[in-house]
């Protein structure tokens, strides 16, 4: 009898990776040519808070638009957080599997982190408020991982080892995540000022926690 041969199964190359971007553009694309006109004015984001007032209704947290956007912010973040991890050795870059698991697990957390709001939110009474302040969030989350898809693609095909870039990268994130956080409460101060005391802890258990506590599960890891 001969002897049975295992071999290792190869999860590497870039093939997969060109179908996800290709992906990625084809919903940018076709966003563009159905919804030419929102299209335009959430390119404007950066600048503008026009979009923000025409698309506030929580109707528009769940369309088309909306939806497609999202998985292209997962896939784009999943690619982001890979290339981190492979630049600092825990993980190849070109391995699909761990792709797949990180933009599971930002789908997943993003997913459960918007129901504990609403239920949190329901029973604080500020229902309103939370559609309003989450249809913000995630218009400028989608923005910041529209703007980091290029940047994935040119860190995926190309070998950069300077560690620098990735640093400035991503405190570009944080700061364009901080940033947006500061413009929704401007948006919102006149709502905030009447329940402050609701707010404080709406913050502290759904906006500062679970990064605290991803941080730290990540970090011990």
């Amino acid at each position: 009898m001969g002897e049975m041969v295992f071999n290792e199964r190869l999860t590497g190359g870039k093939d997969w990776a060109t179908i996800v971007f290709i992906l990625c553009f084809a919903v940018i694309a076709i966003n563009k040519a159905f919804s030419e006109n929102r299209f335009s004015e959430f390119l404007k984001l950066a600048y503008s808070d026009k979009y923000n007032k025409i698309y506030k209704e929580s109707g528009n947290l769940g369309d088309s638009f909306t939806i497609s956007f999202f998985i292209v912010q997962v896939i784009s973040f999943g690619f982001f957080c890979q290339l981190l991890l492979s630049y600092f050795n825990l993980a190849s870059k070109t391995n699909w599997v761990t792709f797949a698991r990180l933009s599971t697990f930002i789908a997943v957390f993003i997913l459960c982190k918007y129901l504990l709001e609403k239920i949190i939110a329901t029973s604080f009474k500020i229902e309103e408020f939370n559609e309003q302040f989450n249809l913000i969030k995630v218009n400028y989350r989608t923005y910041a991982a529209l703007l980091l898809l290029p940047v994935n693609v040119f860190l995926f095909y190309n070998d950069v080892s300077n560690i620098l870039i990735i640093r400035i990268i991503t405190g570009v994130i944080i700061g364009g995540i901080i940033g947006s956080y500061l413009i929704s409460l401007r948006i919102f101060q006149k709502l905030i000022i009447g329940k402050v005391f609701y707010f404080i802890l709406y913050l502290c258990a759904l906006e500062i926690a679970p990064y605290y506590f991803l941080y730290y599960w990540f970090t011990k890891r």
